[in-house]
C-alpha cells in the first residue's frame, strides 16, 4: 500500500517523509479496525474519501450488531432461557421439537435460505403436538396398522402445507448450496435421526399428501424439509 520509493545509485530504496506519513495512516486505520483490504480505498494523499469511510463504517456497524446479538444469545444460554441445538429464531420452539427434529432444523438452516426457514418456523408453530409425540416415540418394530394410522394422520396437514407453500414441492430456488449437496445432506441426515418405522411413516404420509384422488403418488425428485420419497428410506446406512 506504500508508494514505490526511488532507488539510490547503490540500489537501496530511499523512503521519504510521505512514506512515513502513509505508514502511520495505515497503522491508524488498523487501530480503528479497518480491514487491510479496504485501506487502499482511503487514499495515500492524506485525504479521506467520504464514500469509502462510510462503507467501512457500515461494515463495522454490522459487525458490532452481529457481536451484540451473539452476546445476547450467550447470556440467554447461560441463564437457561434458550437452547443451543436449534437455529436462531427457533428458541421459543425448542420444547416442541424432539431431539431428531432439532437436529434437522439445524441442518436445514444450512441448506435452505432465510425465507424458507421463516416458513418452517411458522409450520412448526402450527403443528399438532399429540400426533408428533406418538411419532417421536414410535419404535422400530411398530406394526403395519400403527404406521398407516400415523401416516393418514399426518397427510392432511402435509397436503395443506404443500398447497400453502409452493416451494415445498420444488425447493430448488431456496437452496443456496445447490441441489446435489442439499439432497445428499438431507438424505444422510434424515435416515440417521429417524428409525425405520418413522421413515416408513414419512414415506407413506408424503405419498398420500402428494397423490391426486384415485391416482398413485409420484415421488418428488428433490427433497424438501417436509417430504421424503419412496426410495430415500432405502438409503439408510446399515
Amino acid at each position: 500500500m506504500l508508494e514505490q520509493p526511488r532507488r539510490l545509485s547503490n540500489g537501496y530504496k530511499q523512503y521519504d517523509a510521505r512514506h512515513l506519513v502513509r505508514l502511520l495512516q495505515i497503522r491508524r486505520l488498523r487501530e480503528l479496525g479497518v480491514p487491510l483490504a479496504q485501506m487502499e480505498s482511503v487514499g495515500s494523499s492524506g485525504e479521506s474519501p467520504r464514500a469509502a469511510l462510510l462503507s467501512i463504517d457500515a461494515d463495522l456497524a454490522a459487525s458490532i450488531e452481529r457481536l451484540q446479538r451473539a452476546r445476547a444469545e450467550i447470556r440467554a444460554i447461560l441463564e437457561g432461557s434458550t437452547a443451543t441445538d436449534v437455529p436462531s429464531g427457533f428458541e421459543h420452539l425448542a420444547d416442541r421439537l424432539s431431539t431428531p427434529a432439532r437436529s434437522l432444523m439445524l441442518v436445514y438452516s444450512q441448506l435452505y435460505d432465510e425465507a424458507a426457514m421463516d416458513d418452517l418456523k411458522t409450520m412448526v408453530e402450527a403443528e399438532p403436538e399429540a400426533a408428533n409425540a406418538e411419532f417421536d416415540a414410535l419404535p422400530t418394530e411398530a406394526d403395519e396398522a400403527t404406521r398407516q394410522r400415523l401416516a393418514e394422520a399426518f397427510s392432511p396437514q402435509l397436503s395443506e402445507l404443500l398447497g400453502t407453500y409452493d416451494w415445498l414441492s420444488d425447493p430448488t430456488g431456496r437452496m443456496p448450496m445447490g441441489e446435489a449437496v442439499t439432497r445428499d445432506t438431507f438424505l444422510h441426515t434424515i435416515v440417521e435421526v429417524y428409525n425405520e418405522a418413522q421413515l416408513d411413516v414419512l414415506v407413506r404420509a408424503s405419498a398420500l399428501a402428494t397423490a391426486p384422488k384415485n391416482t398413485p403418488a409420484a415421488p418428488s425428485t428433490v427433497p424438501s424439509p417436509m417430504q421424503i420419497t419412496e426410495g430415500d428410506s432405502d438409503d439408510r446406512p446399515s
